[in-house]
Order: structure tokens, then C-alpha cells, then sequence
């Protein structure tokens, strides 16, 4: 790789000599450059959007098979990002999940070791390939209630029940950029002669700076999909899957991306992709100078005023990967210790220490005052940072959460959990947490236990569910019947229910919590989540 070069960005640096060139196009796209869009009064961002908006022709090259400009894209990204092969997506992380889980499964009813807190991508990719799924229970960290990773315990523990798997697939970090040490189930994936495949959408960043937490591939895993626009900066839906070792089929990874991509792949999404990429490649560090600062700032002002505080795990050990500590991250926590080791910086996750405003009503005070968190929960309201944040921003932020303070109440009510209505601990840290009781495992809008490490063998396909065999209930007597559509929380997009999945007594009273919360659901037929499809019993749906 010593022809490589970090500054360079082939494919941008293409696409503006095809601009500059103003060749007449007698070729797709239809918008002829941003020409049909002249005199519009819209020319002013079309002419920059679509001036590089090229196709498949001489000297653009071809994603599907790549020669030139994008070839040498993606042998930039293996190096900047440590990867033996790294490949563009233009469909986000969910095209890189699609591929992966029909490449280790090429065939309908092979068995996939999975946690079960994972993106609704991995479950379309499951029923693509019909899938025998075995769902791991993630650990939870006691002081949050949040769903983490599974424990290296519960990976051996489900290979050894299922010797046939075909491969094992994490989430790290979550949303919340939690995330424990990989290196463990990477050695346990490779004892029994299966490869471990990483959704790490939210960590494209990871291992770019001491500050940062490590990445999977660094860490051992095998093939990892890295959702460039999130955290780094790309175009929205430019993404990024890598791979190392021995244990991935590599042709028939490509086979299967061209299965799960367009044939006429974004020209101005990869050129983000490149550009992303060379920020990162050639500063490194320095590229996460002024985020960092932002975040220090963030940091600083809320010890300032303790009325909302940063969640933290108990123990940070970042960003070491595999050194010490990593046996007693992988075990089962004890009480008042963490379940997660690395925090990421740029995840400021924040909460009400007085316990009035709840997550989702706090984000709605932040909107209101011109601050757009990522996301919320019943407790918690996650802040993204990144290398494009600045200081004077954050200042804005806590002067908003400022006048919210002093808008509300403060007395130290102590945390409500937003299912029980039980008082929890104040203060998320290990500091405060001493003598007092753990949080409840309610928080997280995504969190779905049971009672044992692993499930049985859940076998997914692509057959429609029959209209004749289900009913809508009001949800609150769903409990006990079996679901016949899924129920995604968005963000972040992970299904608290799949479709055929048994409706328990929590997971009803928490989707009850999340609807009255405000909280936005995907693929049920009612948005609101007032009625809920589920089985017919006397179609012989539920038991």
C-alpha cells in the first residue's frame, strides 16, 4: 500500500474534473447535470448537487466492479480504517448488515448466534435468508438500565449448545455509545471456527483517537459495517463494511452486496464516502480536536450545574482492547458495577438528576429552544457530538438547559422509573449507586429480556403474514398473545417485538410507557401504537 496516498480522494477528486469538463450528457441521469432543473429557481443547489451526479461511464468506474477511482476509494479506506478490504455502501449500515447475514448464511435454515437487541436491518437480513436465529440476552448495565452487549459467558455458552452456527453478530457500541471489550467474543467466535460480524454503525470514529474507545476491528472481529454519516462525515446513507482474516467467503460477500445495493450506486454518496475518509486519514487526530473540546465544554458547564448529569460507566477502561480488565468486563456485572467499560466521548447522554422531566419531555423543551437531540427514552436524552461540533454550540446548549432548570421544579424527587413509577437512584454513577438499589431494566426503548442467556432456534422467512389470522387489540390487552406485525421504537430502529414473537407483561407495559411517552414506532399499522396486530386466536395463531 505504498503507492497510497491519505490526502487524495479519488473519486471526488474525478467527479469535479467531470464537472469542470461540462461534457454533453447523452447518458442517465435524466436530470442532464442539473440542467432540467434551469431557470427553476432551484438551480443554485441543484447545480452543485447534480454536477457531480454521474453515472456508470468511461472513467467513473463501476462499484460492482471496481478498477479505477473507486478501487483505489476503497484500498484508502481499508488503510485509514485497518482493514484488509473495505467496501462503499450507498444503502447505510442496513445494505452492509443485508450482506454479511447472507453471506454467512447462504442457505434458508442455517443457525445465527445474534443478541437480541439489534437493528431491525439484521432482522430483515434474517428473514432474506431464512434464519434460524438463536437471540442472546444483552448484559445490563445496573446503573442505567440500559442493554449493553452479551457477556463472553453467554457467547461460548450459546456456540456450545449450537456447534451448526454459522456465525455470531454483535451490536457495539449502542446508541448510546456503550460498549464493552470485544476481544473476548472474538476469541471465543474463532475457537469454535466461526467468524464474528460487528454492527458498529455507531462507531465509524472508534480508534481514530486516544479519547476513543477501539474499534472492532481492532479488537479481532471479522467483518464490521461502520455508518460513515453518523458519526463521521459523510452524505446521509453512506456507510462503510470491512473485513479481515480468514473466515469470511469474500466473492460471495460481493455477490451479495450487488444483491442489496443499487445497480446505480449514488456518485455523490461515495464521494462523501472519500472525502470522510481522506479528513480522517490524512489529520488523524487532529481531525477531533475541536469536537473533543466541544464535548470538554459540555462537560465542564453541566459539574457547573448538577442539575443534569452525563451518564458515565463505573469503570472506563478505554481504549484498550483485550488488556487488562477485559476478563471482569466480559463477566456478568456485580451489583452497582457497570455492564459497559468504553463510553464514546461524542455520545453525551444526559438526564434529570431531580427526576422531573423525563427524557422525552426534556427533549421536547431542547426543540423547542432550537437544541435537536439524536434521540430519547423514558429517562435519558442522547446528545450527538462529532469532529463537526463546535464550542460556541455547546455553549447555546447549556444556556438551554439553563432556562430549563429554571423553568421547572428541582426538587430531588429521585428518578421514576418510567414503568414501575418506582424511585430510583438520582445521580447514574458508581459513586452515588453505593447502598442504594439498581435501576430497573426499563429504560432503554429497545431493551427485551427473558429469563434465560439464550433463546431457542427462532426460524424467520419472507412469507406474509395472512390478514385472516390476526386481529387488532387495544394494546393494553395484548399481553400473552403473539404479535403478528413488529413494533420498532425510531429511533433507534430496534424492534421491541418481531412479527411472531410472544407479547410479555413487560414488554406490554413498556410499549404502553413508550406510546404515552411520545415515542415514534415503525411497521405496526397503528403509528400511535393504540392497537396492536396480533394472531388470531382462532385462526390457531397463539397457544
Amino acid at each position: 500500500m505504498d503507492r497510497l496516498q491519505p490526502g487524495r480522494a479519488p473519486v471526488y477528486e474525478m467527479l469535479e474534473q467531470y464537472r469542470v469538463k461540462g461534457d454533453i450528457s447523452y447518458h442517465v441521469p435524466g436530470h442532464k447535470n442539473g440542467e432540467a432543473y434551469r431557470g427553476q429557481g432551484n438551480a443554485g443547489f441543484l447545480s452543485e448537487v447534480m454536477g457531480h451526479d454521474a453515472t456508470e461511464i468511461t472513467g467513473t468506474d463501476d462499484l460492482h466492479h471496481p478498477e479505477g477511482v473507486i478501487k483505489e476509494a476503497q484500498e484508502l479506506a481499508a488503510d485509514c480504517f485497518g482493514a484488509e478490504e473495505s467496501f462503499f455502501l450507498v444503502g447505510g449500515s442496513t445494505a452492509g448488515n443485508l450482506a454479511l447475514i447472507l453471506t454467512v448464511c447462504p442457505e434458508p435454515g442455517m443457525t445465527l448466534i445474534l443478541q437480541r437487541n439489534v437493528h431491525k436491518s439484521v432482522i430483515h437480513g434474517l428473514m432474506l435468508a431464512g434464519v434460524r436465529a438463536v437471540f442472546m440476552e444483552p448484559m445490563i448495565d445496573p446503573l442505567s438500565g440500559l442493554a449493553v452487549a452479551p457477556a463472553v459467558e453467554t457467547v461460548q455458552a450459546a456456540l456450545a449448545a449450537y456447534p451448526e452456527a454459522a456465525a455470531v453478530l454483535v451490536t457495539m457500541p449502542n446508541y448510546y455509545g456503550m460498549g464493552s471489550d470485544l476481544a473476548p467474543l472474538a476469541q471465543a467466535c474463532h475457537d469454535s471456527g466461526v467468524p464474528l460480524l460487528v454492527d458498529e454503525a455507531h462507531g465509524a470514529h472508534y480508534g481514530q483517537h486516544p479519547a476513543l474507545p477501539a474499534g472492532a476491528l481492532m479488537c479481532g472481529a471479522d467483518g464490521v459495517v461502520q455508518s460513515t454519516h453518523k458519526m463521521l462525515a459523510a452524505l446521509t446513507m453512506g456507510a462503510m463494511l470491512h473485513v479481515q482474516g480468514p473466515w469470511l467467503d469474500r466473492a460471495l460477500l460481493r455477490q451479495r452486496l450487488a444483491m442489496v445495493q443499487s445497480s446505480s450506486p449514488s456518485y455523490p454518496v461515495m464521494a462523501s464516502l472519500d472525502l470522510a475518509r481522506r479528513l480522517v486519514h490524512s489529520q488523524r487526530a487532529g481531525a477531533f480536536t475541536a469536537g473533543l473540546a466541544a464535548v470538554d465544554v459540555l462537560r465542564r458547564g453541566l459539574a457547573a450545574q448538577p442539575r443534569f448529569r452525563l451518564l458515565q460507566p463505573a469503570e472506563p477502561l478505554q481504549p484498550a482492547c483485550g488488556g487488562a480488565g477485559a476478563a471482569a468486563a466480559a463477566d456478568t456485572p456485580p451489583q452497582g458495577m457497570a455492564a459497559y467499560r468504553t463510553q464514546d466521548p461524542f455520545k453525551a447522554v444526559i438526564y434529570d438528576a431531580a427526576g422531573v422531566l423525563g427524557g422525552f419531555e426534556l427533549q421536547r423543551r431542547l426543540e423547542e429552544k432550537g437544541i435537536v437531540p439524536e434521540m430519547s427514552d423514558g429517562r435519558h436524552v442522547v446528545l450527538a457530538f462529532s469532529l463537526g461540533s463546535k464550542a460556541e454550540d455547546t455553549e447555546l446548549l447549556l444556556d438551554a438547559l439553563q432556562e430549563i432548570a429554571a423553568e421547572t421544579p428541582d426538587e430531588p424527587a429521585g428518578l421514576l422509573d418510567d414503568i414501575t413509577g418506582q424511585e430510583s437512584p438520582q445521580c447514574l454513577n458508581a459513586e452515588t449507586m453505593k447502598g442504594q438499589p439498581t435501576v430497573s431494566a426499563n429504560n432503554s426503548t429497545w431493551n427485551n429480556l427473558h429469563d434465560n442467556l439464550f433463546s431457542a432456534p427462532v426460524l424467520f422467512s419472507m412469507k406474509p403474514v395472512d390478514a385472516v389470522e390476526t386481529e387488532s387489540i387495544r394494546l393494553e390487552y395484548s399481553a400473552g398473545r403473539r404479535a403478528a406485525e413488529m413494533v420498532i421504537p425510531y429511533p433507534p430502529g430496534i424492534p421491541l417485538l418481531y412479527t411472531g414473537e410472544w407479547i410479555s407483561e413487560d414488554i406490554c407495559s413498556r410499549l404502553i410507557s413508550l406510546s404515552q411517552g411520545g415515542a415514534r414506532f415503525q411497521a405496526c399499522a397503528d403509528p400511535s401504537l393504540r392497537q396492536i396486530l396480533v394472531y388470531n386466536i382462532k385462526k390457531g395463531g397463539d397457544a
